[in-house]
Formats: structure tokens, sequence, C-alpha cells
């Protein structure tokens, strides 16, 4: 990039960002009433222009068909109405959720007689950075205008017309609620060179979250000058325990790996308890290559498939810790509990671990050690989502530890302050 074209992005970009922070002051005061109303607004509009959102959609994926992209990336870049409907209600249950700014989480009173409280206050500004998921767009747009945030948005080229469709359907919300427009604003131009422009304003941008691949996120938290929460990679294992029944260990297996598996918490590696694995890998297997999932699997998991008459592939050393996206699932037999354990410590990404099992020790100790954002025992890997925790819609799944740990709702877009009231108190 030319030297005055660079220029030119990094003033626009500034430009961005400081009317983001003037509408950051404005929506920090803002009623609840108000903000409802602009969620409540914005579902319809976007319901209202399904159509135009559609078109711009439909050239996104003709030109990410072009390009060669994978059904699984296609599919996730993808609209029809039914996933529209989906985007509308998610602001319609945004807008139904308590607000969290002036929440007081705790108070106490001194022995000298200070009062103090701890309450709820947005970050600021949040710079969203996305691939291919237009329904972030206003996923993240609703959730931090309920939390008082602005929000910049910036979705990778390939939604880019889709994200501007939707944004101005979120547009419309903030207008008849009488908000600032530049409360939720798509980073107009495709250019790589912006994102890491408006990285370098921490000046201005409080936060900035990555929701993408490795390289995406590596990029992000390589460049900024801002803190970064990740939503990085999910590789999500379930361990299948002596005593886990058939039946079980199938549905959960299926829906983890099955039902989506572009999404960052479907099931990426499955391990097999020694002890069952002659009963379990079985029948397991043969539902998951029905359902055409292609089985990477460890020599013991091979043999035993084999000699069931299961076509299976042998894993290789990269395929364990390894985020598919798509149908293909690395299986591996390990030798008890404790071998679970080890290789979730070893290939996990701190998403979404899961334990079928009959045995309470068994569980609890799952729970206790194994480190993730969400621990399952007996329920699917896909339930680590933010409506399925009753949070509402997320932004992303937080796989850092700091300042948010998994589904990021109205809470984890919040920090707090300390309100400390006396009647002239000096300090001795």
């Amino acid at each position: 990039m030319e030297i005055e074209q660079a220029q030119s992005l990094a003033a626009e970009m500034r430009r961005l960002a400081l009317a983001a922070k003037e509408a950051s002051r404005a929506l920090s005061r803002a009623d609840t009433r108000v903000k409802d109303l602009a969620l409540r607004a914005a579902a319809e509009a976007v319901r209202a222009r399904t159509r135009e959102i559609l078109a711009a959609n439909a050239l996104d994926v003709e030109a990410a068909r072009k390009a060669g992209k994978s059904a699984a990336y296609l599919d996730r870049l993808a609209l029809d109405a039914q996933r529209i409907e989906g985007i509308a209600k998610a602001l319609l249950d945004v807008a139904a959720l308590p607000d969290p700014v002036g929440e007081v989480t705790r108070s106490w009173r001194r022995p000298n007689g200070l009062e103090i409280r701890k309450v709820r206050i947005p970050l600021g500004v949040i710079l969203m950075v996305y691939e291919a998921r237009p329904n972030v767009t206003v996923d993240a747009a609703g959730l931090c205008l309920k939390s008082g945030n602005a929000v910049i948005l910036r979705p990778g080229s390939d939604a880019l017309r889709s994200s501007l469709a939707l944004a101005a359907a979120f547009a419309e919300g903030l207008e008849k609620a009488g908000l600032p427009a530049a409360s939720a604003q798509v980073v107009p131009t495709p250019e790589h060179e912006a994102t890491f422009e408006l990285l370098q304003l921490d000046d201005l941008v409080d936060l900035a979250i990555p929701r993408g691949g490795p390289s995406l996120i590596r990029a992000v938290a390589e460049r900024s000058r801002v803190p970064v929460v990740k939503h990085y990679q999910g590789v999500c294992h379930l361990f299948l325990d002596e005593s886990a029944p058939s039946k079980q260990a199938v549905d959960l297996v299926l829906n983890g790996k099955v039902q989506r598996p572009a999404v960052c918490n479907a099931l990426e590696c499955l391990l097999v308890h020694r002890g069952a694995a002659a009963k379990l890998l079985p029948v397991v297997g043969r539902a998951l290559v029905e359902a055409g999932v292609e089985l990477r699997c460890d020599p013991t998991a091979l043999t035993i498939l084999a000699r069931a008459g299961i076509r299976a592939n042998p894993a290789a050393p990269e395929d364990f810790g390894k985020e598919f996206s798509d149908k293909i699932l690395a299986v591996r037999v390990v030798p008890d509990l404790d071998g679970a354990l080890d290789h979730i410590a070893r290939y996990g990404s701190l998403h979404t671990e899961a334990i079928v099992t009959r045995d309470l020790a068994s569980a609890r100790r799952f729970q206790r050690e194994v480190i993730a954002s969400a621990v399952m025992v007996n329920a699917s890997t896909r339930f680590n989502d933010g409506g399925e925790l009753g949070l509402g819609a997320e932004i992303g799944i937080s796989t850092t530890k700091l300042h948010a740990f998994g589904p990021m709702g109205l809470a984890e877009l919040t920090t707090q302050k300390y309100l400390v009231e006396g009647e002239g108190h000096v300090r001795s």
C-alpha cells in the first residue's frame, strides 16, 4: 500500500473510532427502555429487509464459491429466510434480558461508616473482528447495545456485503430509538490494513474480540495495542468412560459431530476408555460412518473398528489437537480417566470438554480437573452456547481466562467500578 493511501486509511479508521467513542458516551447513559426499543425496531427492520439481505448474501456466497471455499465455509457464510428469522429473534431475546448496566454486584459498609458498592458499567468501544459469519454482525451489535457499548464490526471480506445489509437494518432500530448511528459501524473497506490500524487505537478502542481461525486470532493478538479476548479454536473432546451407556454415547457423539460440524463447539476428538472400547466403539463408529463421518483412529481404535467391519483411517499425529470443522473425527482409545485427562490437557483448546459416565466420582473428577470454558457431564459439547446456557445471544466464546471465560453474554461485556459514599470522611 502506498504511503498516501495508508495515511488516508489510518485517518479514516481514526474518524470511525472517534465516532464510536462519542457514541459510547451516549449509550452508557441510555435508559434500558430506549435500548430495548432500538433492539425491537432493529428486529422488525431485519425481517422487513429479508429480500435485500438475501440478495447481498447471495453475492457473497457466489464470490466465495468461485474462490473455491469449502462446503463448511459456505455453510457458515450462507443465509436463508430461517437464519434471518433467527437473527431477528436473537435481537428480541436480548431485549428481553435484564440490563446489566448499573447492577450492584456487591455492597458493604466499612467500620468507619463508608458505604461501598460495586456496580457494572459498559466497557466502552469494542472492536469485533470475525470471518464469514454474517449473523455475528447483528448478534454483536445487539449485545453491545444492550450492555451500553459502541461496537466497530470488522467482518471478513467474504461477508462484507451481507454485513453491510444487516447493519443497515440495525441502524434503522438505532434511528427509531434516537441513538447515535455510530453505535454500531461496519468497517466499509475490505483492506486488511484497516483492521491493523484500528488495533493501534488503544486511546479510543477498549477491547478487541477476534472470532475465527487460528491465523486470524494470531494476527490480531500479535498486532494489537488494544486488550484482546480470544475466541480461539474449538478442539472439543468427548470421553466415553467405562460405564458410558451405549445409546447415550451414540446420541452425544452424533449430536456433537454431525449436527453442525463447522461450528466451534462441534466435537473434534472422541476418547474411549479401554475397558469399554470393544463394546462402545463398534456401535458408535457404525453410526458415525453411516452419517458420513470420516474416522481417523489410533492403532487400537482402528483394530477394533476393522474387526467390526467399520471403515476407518489411521490417524496422523497432527489429527489430535486439530479443529477439522468438517465431518472428520479423531478417535483414540485411552487406558482410563487419567489417560483422557492427560490427552485433553495436551491437546485441548480450553473451549468445551465432555464426559459420558454413570460413575459420579469420575464425573466430579472430570469437572474438577479439566480446564475449559465449559465442562459437560452426559451432555453434548454443542450446549456451550450463549443461548443454550440462558445468556441470550453471545458475542463469542472466550478461550482467554481474562477477563471472560466461555460464552460472552451481557455481563461479560461490562466491567465494574466502585461507588464510595461518605459524610466528609478523611483518611487518617
